[in-house]
C-alpha cells in the first residue's frame, strides 16, 4: 500500500523575509485574559474613525435649474441616467458619471408636476399643460415631443407600469388616467365614486404590477385595481400626504409621506394602522423614496435635511444638510443603492454617498478584510453606551435643532393633556390607542 502524505516547505511557515518558523496561534480563551477588552477598544476607534471619515457630499450635477427641482426620475435600465424637471418647464437628462447635461428641452409652460422614464427608454413629462413623451436619447436639445396628450388635466403626476408600455397620470379632477403607449386609444379611467379632490401623487406597484396606490388633498390614500377597473380601499390620515411609494421588492408595503413630518409605512393588508412611523423631521416631509434593496427609505423636507432610514426602525440613520441647500422636493436612489440624488428649491440636484464614511474604488483585499472586522466589531458592541453615543450623533443646523426642541415641548403638553382628560371622564375605562392607531381616521372599502 503506497500512502501519499502532504508536506509543506519551511519557508512557507515563514514570515516574508524572516528565519523564524511561525507559530500556530492556540485560540484557548484562558491565554487571552484581556481579548474583549482589546475588542472594545478596537471598535470604539473604530467607530470614531467612521465618523471622522463621514463625508457624503460628493457634488451637484453641472449648474443645476435656474429655478427649484420639483420633479425627477431615474432610467431603471441605466446607472448613470436621470432626470429633473424644474419650475420654468425645463427638463434635464444628466449623466451620473461626468455629472454634466446631456439632453435638455423646454417641455412645458411652467411647472413640470411629474416625470417617469417608459420601459422602451423613452420620457414622459406632465404638467398643466398636457402629458408629453420625448426620447431624450435618440433626438438633439429643444427638439419636438413624439407624442402628446391633454385629454383630462391639469395633470399633477405620472407613474409607469413596470414591464408594459403603460402609464398612469393624476390630474385635479379626481381620477386616474391609464394610458397605453401602443394604441391611440381613450384612457382607461378609474376613480373613486364621487371622489372631486385632486389626486396629487400616483404610484404602480412594483410588484404586483396591476395595483395603483394614490394619494390626494383631502388626506385620502387609495388602492385601484386596473384587473377589475375599481377602486379597492380608501383610508383617510390625519393630515395630508405629499407621496405614495410601493417597497420594490415586497407587494404589500408601502410608505407615505405626510405633511405631519412624519414618514408612514402600511401593510396593504391591515390599513387599521400604520406598521411603523417615522419620526425626525421637524417640517412637512415631500418626498420618500425605498431603495432598490428595500431594505432603506430616503426622505426630503421642508426643513432642508433629508435623512436616510431602516426600513424597521423609527429613527433615522444618518441626516444630511449643506449651508446653501434650501427645501428639498425630491429624493432618489441610483440603482445601485451606492448613491443619493436630491433636488432643491434653489435649483441644484446633489449627489451624495448613502454610507457617509464609505469611499468607491477597488479595495485590496486587506482592506476589505479589515473594514469587515471593523464593522462586525461595531455591530457586536453597538449597546455599549460611549460607542451607540458616538455613532448616533450628528450635528444639526441651530435652527432645526431648536425646532426640534420645540416640537418635543409641544408633543409632550398634548400628550399630558390627553392623559388628564382620560383620568377625568369615561374614557379611561376603554382601552387605549396606539400611535400607528391614531394616524388613521377612517378607513373604507
Amino acid at each position: 500500500m503506497k500512502i501519499k502524505a502532504l508536506s509543506r516547505s519551511t519557508t512557507a511557515q515563514q514570515t516574508p523575509g524572516s528565519d523564524v518558523q511561525r507559530a500556530p496561534r492556540n485560540l484557548a480563551p484562558e491565554i487571552h485574559p484581556f481579548e474583549k477588552a482589546r475588542e472594545y477598544q478596537r471598535a470604539l476607534n473604530s467607530v470614531k474613525l467612521e465618523r471622522m471619515f463621514a463625508k457624503p457630499f460628493l457634488g451637484q450635477l453641472g449648474t443645476g435649474h435656474v429655478q427649484g427641482v420639483y420633479s425627477m426620475c431615474k432610467d431603471a435600465s441605466s446607472l448613470s441616467s436621470v432626470a429633473s424637471g424644474s419650475g420654468d418647464g425645463i427638463v434635464k437628462v444628466w449623466d451620473l458619471t461626468s455629472r454634466e447635461e446631456k439632453w435638455r428641452t423646454s417641455a412645458h409652460s411652467n411647472v413640470v408636476k411629474g416625470m417617469t422614464f417608459t420601459n422602451d427608454k423613452k420620457l414622459l413629462t406632465c404638467g398643466t399643460d398636457g402629458v408629453k413623451l420625448w426620447d431624450p436619447y435618440n433626438s438633439a436639445n429643444d427638439s419636438n415631443p413624439i407624442a402628446s396628450w391633454q385629454e383630462g388635466g391639469p395633470y399633477t403626476s405620472l407613474t409607469c407600469h413596470r414591464t408594459g408600455n403603460v402609464f398612469a397620470s393624476a390630474s385635479g379632477a379626481g381620477c386616474i388616467s391609464v394610458w397605453d403607449l401602443e394604441h391611440s386609444t381613450a384612457p382607461q379611467k378609474i376613480q373613486w365614486p364621487n371622489h372631486t379632490d385632486t389626486i396629487t401623487d400616483v404610484c404602480f406597484n412594483q410588484v404586483e404590477t396591476s395595483i395603483i396606490g394614490s394619494t390626494a388633498s383631502d388626506r385620502s390614500i387609495i388602492l385601484f385595481d386596473l384587473r377589475t377597473n375599481m377602486p379597492i380601499l380608501k383610508t383617510v390620515l390625519k393630515f395630508a400626504s405629499n407621496r405614495i411609494v410601493f417597497n420594490p421588492m415586497e407587494a404589500m408595503n408601502m410608505a407615505v409621506a405626510s405633511e405631519d413630518h412624519n414618514i408612514y409605512l402600511f401593510d396593504a393588508r391591515n390599513f387599521t394602522k400604520a406598521q411603523n412611523i417615522q419620526k425626525g423631521h421637524v417640517a412637512a416631509v415631500m418626498d420618500v423614496e425605498f431603495s432598490p434593496t428595500g431594505e432603506e427609505l430616503v426622505s426630503g423636507s421642508y426643513d432642508r435635511t433629508i435623512r436616510i432610514w431602516k426600513r424597521d426602525q423609527g429613527q433615522s440613520r444618518d441626516i444630511y444638510h449643506t449651508k446653501r441647500m434650501q427645501r428639498v422636493f425630491r429624493t432618489l436612489w441610483t440603482m445601485d443603492s451606492k448613491y443619493l440624488l436630491t433636488g432643491s428649491d434653489d435649483g441644484n440636484i446633489r449627489l451624495w454617498r448613502a454610507n457617509a464614511s464609505e469611499r468607491s474604488g477597488v479595495k485590496s483585499s486587506k482592506q476589505r478584510i479589515a473594514l469587515e472586522y471593523n464593522q462586525a466589531l461595531t455591530q457586536r458592541y453597538a449597546h455599549m453606551p460611549e460607542i451607540r453615543r458616538i455613532a448616533r450623533h450628528r450635528h444639526l443646523p441651530k435652527v432645526i435643532k431648536k425646532a426640534g426642541e420645540i416640537k418635543r415641548e409641544e408633543l409632550g403638553a398634548i400628550k399630558r393633556r390627553e392623559e388628564n382628560e382620560r383620568k377625568h371622564s369615561d374614557r379611561k375605562f376603554q382601552a387605549r390607542k396606539s400611535e400607528r392607531e391614531k394616524a388613521i381616521l377612517a378607513k373604507v372599502q
